[in-house]
């Protein structure tokens, strides 16, 4: 009876496996990876992680491998590739890789493969480790793949990246796996989809070799069979995962179910004396037995298969022997692989029937086959069984047949055909069948038949627009290329390329001479080429379509002439230059010819007047002559113009004109080009872009009082000649506008006063000064009032007659001349006018001028009066004290000045304006006001409750201001904090509320005027006592703790180096109540407002800092502290270096006293320079 058998240990060696097949799952095994990796192919291309293993025909793979490795082009970044390999079972193998680092910046990326997709980092563990290391002295990377305790599996193709920004790397290699010879094991399903457990070896591997075994299996001892049911039944529920692991068991869950209700059916069981077994295993197509014992054999049984009745048939028989009853299962196949159970009476007892599935051998091999290109070929093999699975490969990779593939394969019960329309050398290869049991190998070779030249191809010469036809005949119909000189012919309107069976034709339509060349036919796959020449010939022309009608060309003198002369003509004519029958040689003359195949050249280095005159050209070639005549002439530019006269200049513009040039160039003059600069400048710039036709011209837009200069070019068809000499230098200007707003300023007995405004516009020649003219009334005579130009905007005209009357007129004056003049309207009589005084008091001072104490004063008072008035200020009718109070007086106001007002300078300020007779007055009051006196008195007047009434009278000085209020303040005795109650209270009485049971109050009062509140307050001399009802408590009287200290320094000074030109810092921390004084000397004498020191304290740290100290700040600092208890002192020495020497000695952390020593040793060796 057939029992679960145990899960083989040692398996055989798995064939090639072929690629997963689409929509099915299958679990890939990825060696050496020790994680289960699930794909799903949904139909795309074969997965190529499948092992090759070892190769068809004893290993010939990896060596032809390592031929197309090494006849591949040099690697890019590779130094040394990994090398295929091969490794016994268990055994360990290293596979390295190295790239040289000496052009790349960063490290390459490196990837290793299995197969084309497998990414091997992911998979890296207990059997594979990958490595890298780095060697600096020859900077060369190393990259290592190590294999531990290889297995079959394991073999396969493999393949190495490597990557650096955009180059990139690839090295395939193969790896085999070999193992002792061995029979065939025995096939268990549970075995072939095995799952190893975590504790072993290959945990977490799925391997589906197990179905697909090479027909040369290896012979494996057999071990005794274990009944996992048993185990299950006797084992610790704690060990039921671990077993399963171990033995294979995939649907642990329902095995489970599975022994719980077998265990209930033993436990229960009164009908059954054997029950069935937990398992059955049987082959496809075999028999299974199944047998029960019955405890009474009157017992009726019936036999089920999932759920449904038996009946007896030819597939089932069944039997009674006794108390036994059996049941058999012929011809079992998979649809037989279900549950089985048996019921006796109420009871009934259940099995599981695993039927496996034998593997498909290769019964008849595949052969070695050669044909010829174009060819059908058929590879063909048998297997063991009809309609079989069966995978074709192509040197490894799976064939696809498909719509547009040229592989069909066809079936005909155990024959699989492979068929190969139209074979090509492409399919030289090794294919090979596989199946579930074996595979078979064989080599294909496609070669190409012999070719024989029946008509080859001859030369041709022909003339030039005639047809070209070059044709061949060979013995196969295959196609063929074209070349012309090496290159591809491609096919146009004017070539055509013709092939009929085995007759391949070139024929151009209007033969070039760019068709000429040698042609050949090379057929496709045949390295035979068929070569033939083709001439074109055509006579001599030349072509003068880019000359004028009569061939004329003109030079510019002193050019280069380079007269090109298109020509034609095949084979490719000669041509001879000559002028007057004077031939002209090629060669490096001045004048020499230049001969090409499409071109004939003339060539005049530096043209002259004397090259003008007819050249000849003649062409001659084998198909005949051509001649021409061409006319040259040499033109040159006009003379330079003579230099430009300004005739005129104004503000911005002038007026120049010029005289033809003597010479025009041999064409006439068309116009001219007028630049101009500045004197100081050297760049010129041009004033007209349209040739002037005149030889006078306007500029215009120049700036006035800069010195310009012009001159001019000359201009024919030839082009533009030198420049004149420039002009003369002449400088725009232009007098200024009229002055403006001339006034009468004051009038005398005998003079005049004018005043008036600068013009409106000066320019760029400046203002020199002004005139002023005036004549008497009915006369024309004017008269200068001033001998020399004056600067100021205000004159007086002086030795008039009394009661005459004048006009008034005034010019300016620049360096071109004097402008317009500006008149007075009407005329001025002469004669004094008295004005009364008149004061102006400001609005601000109408009213009491305030300020406050300390504050400056500083007022004006605007007034009128003619003529000029006299000033008197008294203050409260006496005279002002000049020392304190500052008076200045000008012809239109006065000014009071005050630079800290106090307040004995308030009062009553008179001021009198007087002219002649005539007076005015003005008063102004000034009150200088401060801070409020505290109040006189405070008085508690009451105290009952929680209220407090307070009195007290106004203060004695209300700061020359009325007061505005009061602030009330309270203290509590214990801690006498002072704290506001009422802010600008208005009366001298006050009820305090709200105040604490039991606490004793102090109060004060200040008084508050517009200036603030006073410095000090007036408290009262009695306290407040608030206690409470029926119990008087008495305090407790605490003695106060001294916290007096005499001062003391915590941390000492510190002697100190410093470096000249650096600050340095001298701290200390010093302690003491009351806080007490610090004082900082330098060898015993105080430092006191020296602005080289600064000293702070803060919470006890004393510090005195010296800005950029010398050698002569060294010496010993003292700080004293202080206070009512004592006096405490403590010093340090500072030490000043000088020079750069010493900051840099000390930076390098050399000890100070050494530098010391070293710099005086050196000031002594050199003292000139120290």
């Amino acid at each position: 009876m057939p029992e679960p058998t145990k899960k083989e240990e040692t398996e055989a060696p798995a064939p090639t496996p072929p690629p997963t097949e689409p929509d099915k799952e299958k679990q890939v095994e990825s060696a050496p990876d020790k994680e289960p990796n699930t794909e799903k192919d949904s139909g795309s291309a074969p997965a190529k992680e499948w092992s090759l293993g070892e190769a068809p025909g004893g290993g010939t793979g990896g060596e032809e491998q390592n031929k197309q490795n090494d006849s591949s082009q040099q690697s890019l970044l590779f130094v040394e590739k990994p090398q295929s390999g091969t490794v016994k079972v268990g055994e360990n193998i290293t596979f390295m890789a190295k790239v040289k680092a000496e052009d790349l910046l960063r490290k390459p990326t490196v990837k290793w493969f299995k197969g084309k997709w497998m990414d091997l980092a992911s998979k890296a563990g207990k059997h594979l480790q990958l490595k890298e290391t780095f060697e600096r002295q020859t900077r060369m990377y190393t990259f290592e793949m190590q294999i531990i305790k290889a297995k079959e599996n394991y073999a396969g193709n493999y393949r190495c990246e490597v990557t650096y920004k955009d180059k990139f790397d690839s090295c395939s290699f193969d790896l085999e796996v070999h193992e002792s010879t061995g029979t065939t094991p025995n096939i268990d399903i549970r075995s072939a989809f095995k799952r190893s457990g975590e504790g072993q070896e290959d945990a977490g591997e799925l391997d589906f070799s197990g179905l697909l075994k090479r027909r040369e299996v290896k012979q494996q001892e057999e071990e005794p069979e274990v009944d996992v049911w048993e185990l299950l039944k006797n084992a610790n529920p704690s060990e039921y995962e671990k077993i399963a692991f171990q033995y294979g068991i995939t649907d642990l869950r329902g095995m489970l179910k599975r022994l719980k209700r077998m265990r209930r059916v033993e436990k229960k069981s009164a009908a059954f004396a054997k029950i069935l077994d937990p398992a059955y295993q049987v082959d496809k197509g075999g028999r299974v037995r199944f047998v029960v014992e019955l405890a009474d054999p009157k017992l009726e049984v019936k036999w089920f298969k999932n759920g449904q009745e038996i009946r007896p048939s030819t597939k089932y028989i069944f039997e009674h022997k006794g108390c036994e009853r059996i049941m058999f299962i012929n011809n079992c196949s998979l649809t037989d692989d279900s549950e089985y159970y048996v019921t006796a009476g109420d009871e009934k007892c259940s099995t599981e029937l695993f039927v496996r599935e034998p593997p498909i051998m290769v019964t008849k091999q595949l052969e070695d086959t050669n044909a010829y290109c174009g060819e059908r070929v058929e590879l063909e093999c048998e297997v063991s069984e009809d309609d079989a699975n069966v995978k074709w490969f192509k040197n490894g990779e799976e064939i696809i047949p498909g719509p547009k593939s040229r592989y069909k394969i066809k079936v005909e019960g155990k024959k699989h055909i492979l068929v190969i329309e139209g074979a090509t050398k492409a399919d030289s290869a090794e294919y090979s069948v596989m199946t579930t049991g074996g595979q078979s190998t064989a080599k294909l070779s496609v070669d190409l038949k012999p070719l024989k030249i029946m008509t080859p191809l001859t030369d041709q010469t022909v003339k030039l627009g005639k047809e070209i036809c070059l044709k061949c005949e060979i013995s196969e119909n295959v196609p063929g290329k074209w070349t012309k000189n090496g290159l591809p012919v491609q096919e146009t309107d004017r070539l055509k390329v013709v092939h009929k069976g085995r007759i391949h034709k070139l024929v151009i339509a209007n033969a070039l001479p760019e068709d000429e060349g040698d042609y050949v036919f090379t057929p496709d796959a045949y390295n035979i080429p068929m070569p033939a020449k083709v001439r074109v010939i055509d006579p001599p022309k030349i072509i003068l379509d880019g000359l004028d009608a009569d061939n004329t060309v003109t030079v510019v003198a002193g050019n280069k002439l380079r007269l090109e002369i298109p020509i034609s003509g095949e084979p490719p004519p000669k041509a001879l230059w000559s002028r007057a029958d004077k031939a002209i040689m090629e060669g490096s003359g001045r004048i020499r010819s230049e001969n090409y195949p499409d071109s004939s050249t003339l060539v005049i280095d530096v043209a002259e007047r004397d090259d003008s005159g007819v050249y000849h050209i003649n062409l001659k070639n084998e198909a005949g002559e051509a001649h021409a005549s061409i006319k040259i002439k040499v033109v040159d530019i006009p003379d330079p113009p003579v230099a430009p006269n300004v005739t005129e200049v104004g503000d911005d513009w002038c007026v120049m004109t010029w005289e033809p040039p003597v010479y025009d160039g041999g064409s006439p003059i068309l116009g001219y080009f007028i630049e101009r600069k500045k004197k100081q400048s050297s760049r010129w710039m041009r004033l007209n872009f349209e040739l002037c036709k005149e030889t006078t011209f306007e500029p215009k837009k120049m700036i006035e009082g800069v010195a310009y200069e012009v001159r001019i070019f000359a201009v024919n068809a030839v082009g533009i000649s030198k420049p004149s000499m420039p002009s003369k230098p002449f400088v725009p200007l232009a007098v200024t506008s009229p002055p403006t707003l001339l006034a009468v300023d004051s009038v005398t007995d005998t003079t005049v006063t004018m005043k008036w405004r600068p013009p409106d516009q000066i320019g760029a020649a400046g203002l020199d000064g002004y005139v002023l003219e005036y004549c008497f009334e009915g006369s024309d005579n004017w008269i200068t009032a001033n001998t020399d130009l004056i600067d100021k905007t205000k004159f007086t005209i002086t030795g008039l007659p009394t009661d005459a009357k004048i006009f008034v007129r005034v010019k300016a004056v620049n360096a071109a001349g004097a402008s317009e003049p500006k008149y007075y309207s009407q005329p001025i009589l002469v004669k004094e006018i008295i004005e009364p005084p008149k004061i102006r008091i400001p609005r601000h001072l109408k009213q009491t001028y305030i300020r406050r104490v300390g504050e400056a004063v500083n007022l004006v008072i605007p007034f009128q009066g003619k003529p000029r008035p006299e000033l008197t200020w008294k203050k409260d009718g006496q005279e002002i004290d000049k020392n304190q109070i500052n008076i200045r007086n000008s012809e239109t106001d006065t000014i009071i000045f005050i630079r800290k007002a106090e307040r004995s300078h308030s009062g009553k300020y008179d001021l009198q304006v007087k002219v002649e007779k005539y007076v005015e007055t003005a008063t102004i009051d000034i009150r200088i006001v401060d801070r409020p006196g505290p109040p006189q008195m405070v008085k508690i007047e009451d105290v009952w409750g929680e209220n407090v009434a307070l009195t007290w009278t106004p203060p004695k000085d209300d700061g020359n201001t009325a007061i505005t209020g009061y602030t009330i303040q309270k203290a509590d005795r214990k801690s006498m904090e002072w704290f506001t109650v009422i802010e600008h209270y208005h009366r001298t009485n006050a009820t305090i509320t709200e105040l604490v049971i039991g606490n004793e109050y102090y109060f004060r009062v200040f008084s508050e005027n517009m200036c603030g509140l006073s410095e000090d307050a007036t408290m009262t001399k009695e306290s407040a006592v608030i206690a409470k009802d029926g119990k008087i408590y008495k305090n407790p009287v605490y003695e106060d703790f001294d916290f007096t200290e005499a001062p003391m320094f915590t941390q000492p000074l510190v002697n100190t180096y410093a470096v000249a030109g650096y600050n340095a810092t001298l701290n200390c921390s010093v302690r003491g109540n009351p806080k007490p004084k610090i004082t900082w000397m330098k060898n015993k004498v105080a430092i006191v407002d020296d602005p080289r020191y600064r000293m702070f304290s803060n919470q006890g740290v004393c510090t005195l800092e010296i800005r950029k100290p010398s050698p002569y700040d060294g010496g010993t600092y003292c700080c004293k502290a202080v206070n009512e208890l004592g006096t405490v002192e403590i010093e340090c020495k500072l030490e000043v270096k000088g020079g750069l020497s010493f900051c840099r000695l000390l930076l390098q952390g050399v000890p100070p006293n050494i530098i010391d020593s070293y710099l005086r040793d050196l000031h002594s060796s050199y003292p000139e320079e120290y």
